[in-house]
């Protein structure tokens, strides 16, 4: 397979080593400093960018008719408008908060317990997320799909980082050198309090699981999650 990397930091770098581990050959590596020349030849593109730079080079693979799985956080204003654009073109899209295949078990279960919590009003859940002090976006894009989990399946209905009123989930965002990423979901009451968390060790996980979703885009069209790749819906 030949992909096209969209962004070239260090998650980029990530993804580079283990594709090529996995037998696959590396077509463009675009930067700030460079075009797109090359994206014409890949298979598929993975995008792991910056906020600012995330809608151009989606919308680039929708217009060179590249399938491009995209796991760059805080630009999803622009999602609906990235889902229509991947129809109208009969692309293939996959966009992911986090493609570690943890995080994605974590995202099932967080959704269950907030069905099983729904009804038991004496907890009130708050979150909590830690990254690296070099991440843009705050809260993180998977603590925003954590908080949305939990929304779909309660009386929740928004979150915030400020004090939260009633039927608001409170978001803690904190960022330390050299933390991949730690989410952690609190179900708190007078008597006790519930907590499930995910600590990630190192970028390899979510390196990984955006090759394995590129692997699985290819000759697809339409609009994926993670949920389609790992078969958990």
């Amino acid at each position: 397979m030949k992909i096209a990397l969209l962004g070239y930091g260090r998650m980029g770098k990530v993804i580079e080593r283990i594709a090529l581990e996995r037998g696959h050959e590396i077509v463009l590596r675009k930067d700030h400093d460079s075009d797109y020349s090359g994206l014409e030849n890949a298979d598929v593109a993975i995008d792991f960018s910056i906020p600012d730079a995330a809608v151009s080079n989606i919308s680039k693979c929708f217009e060179t008719n590249i399938p491009v799985v995209s796991g760059t956080t805080g630009w999803l204003e622009h999602y609906d408008e990235m889902v229509a654009m991947c129809n109208a073109k009969k692309g293939a899209f996959i966009y992911g908060s986090n493609f570690s295949l943890g995080v994605n078990i974590f995202f099932e279960l967080n959704n269950y317990l907030a069905k099983m919590m729904s009804n038991l009003e004496q907890y009130n859940v708050t979150m909590e997320e830690i990254h690296h002090t070099q991440k843009l976006d705050a809260p993180s894009g998977t603590a925003i799909s954590l908080a949305n989990g939990i929304i779909e399946n309660s009386d929740y209905t928004k979150w915030t980082m400020d004090s939260a009123q009633q039927n608001e989930i409170h978001i803690v965002a904190k960022r330390i050198e050299n933390i991949p990423g730690t989410h952690s979901v609190f179900y708190d009451s007078e008597v006790d309090q519930i907590e499930i968390k995910h600590t990630a060790h190192s970028r390899e996980g979510f390196a990984l699981g955006a090759v394995i979703a590129a692997e699985w885009l290819q000759n697809k069209q339409g609009v994926f999650t993670m949920k389609d790749v790992l078969n958990l819906k």
